[in-house]
């Protein structure tokens, strides 16, 4: 557990700095207006929008009042506290399918240039790494260079994978995912969709191609519809997340490069709109840098906090 809190730690480093500011340089030190006004503004800095923003400082605020003698470090751990009931509920698990007979199946949707054909080949192999089978299908095929891009990864990972020529079918493609995973005995199949067609209309068109066929192999697939979301692009995936939740049905999101941007505090936005779980975060290049996601190893990652014994 020590270990994963490390892991977000350095993997939200840019957020924490983003967020805290002076924050970390008041641990030692009593604060005051000035300084509560610093955390409010770089708490909007770090993308955690209005109304997180409001209630950490409310009630950092109040405590103030309550105590002038207020520390950095206690200021810290009343916005994590504050963070930590804001994001409660956002933990789950990937649902399996019943009875284990049929693979359990998850879409990855998502615009191009979140990361999703990279966290599909990152999943399958953590996911593998249980010793369940896996299969993963390469069903982006309209984007130029993104059976290469899976193929590569899927190599290097040890993943099974089931791809088509460039411009085929991509439902068929999924089709042949699922026959290959069932016959294979995979407990899992995890499939990475195209983020962009010629107009939206024809990608969400074909979202539900995919789904239709999936269904004729198990009425109750897929078991997960997840977004993959650029968590560089701060507050902006939210309505990314929204016309793909209204048009697809999403069950969780997982969150990328967290470690590369400042604005890690849009997560807790994307929850609070769409109460969707977030499933796993990315906090790195490396393939075990795709992390479930733990609540408290987030907060205390973003405000510069240590876990006990850490």
């Amino acid at each position: 557990m020590f270990g994963l809190f490390k892991r977000f730690k350095e993997g939200l480093k840019k957020t924490a700095e983003s967020a805290l500011g002076g924050l970390s340089s008041l641990f030692g030190k009593k604060i005051d207006e000035s300084d509560i006004d610093k955390i409010e503004e770089t708490l909007y800095g770090a993308d955690f929008g209005y109304e997180t923003t409001a209630e950490i400082v409310d009630a950092i605020r109040a405590e103030y009042k309550r105590n002038k003698e207020l520390h950095g470090k206690r200021a810290a751990e009343i916005g994590a506290a504050v963070l930590e009931k804001i994001l409660d509920g956002a933990e789950s698990e990937l649902a399996q399918s019943e009875g284990g007979a049929n693979p359990s199946v998850i879409c990855l949707v998502g615009v191009n240039g979140a990361g999703k054909t990279t966290t599909a080949a990152k999943l399958a192999h953590l996911l593998g790494a249980n010793g369940d089978g896996v299969v993963l299908g390469a069903c982006d095929t309209f984007r130029a260079a993104a059976n290469e891009q899976i193929r590569e990864w899927a190599q290097r990972l040890g993943v099974r994978l089931v791809e088509s020529s460039r411009g085929a079918d991509s439902a068929a493609t999924a089709w042949d995912a699922w026959q290959s995973a069932k016959a294979k005995g995979a407990k899992w199949l995890v499939i990475d969709t195209a983020g962009r067609l010629h107009t939206k209309e024809n990608l969400m068109g074909e979202l539900a191609k995919i789904r239709r066929v999936l269904a004729k192999n198990d009425p109750a697939a897929p078991h997960n519809a997840v977004i993959v979301l650029d968590g560089s692009l701060g507050s902006n995936s939210i309505e990314q997340a929204e016309a793909f939740h209204k048009a697809f049905g999403l069950t969780g999101m997982i969150i990328t490069k967290l470690d590369g941007t400042g604005k890690g505090g849009a997560l807790a936005g994307v929850y609070r709109r769409l109460k969707l779980p977030i499933l796993y975060v990315g906090l790195g290049e490396k393939p075990d840098d795709l992390q479930k996601f733990n609540v408290r190893a987030y907060v205390n990652g973003v405000f510069g906090l240590e876990a006990a014994n850490d």
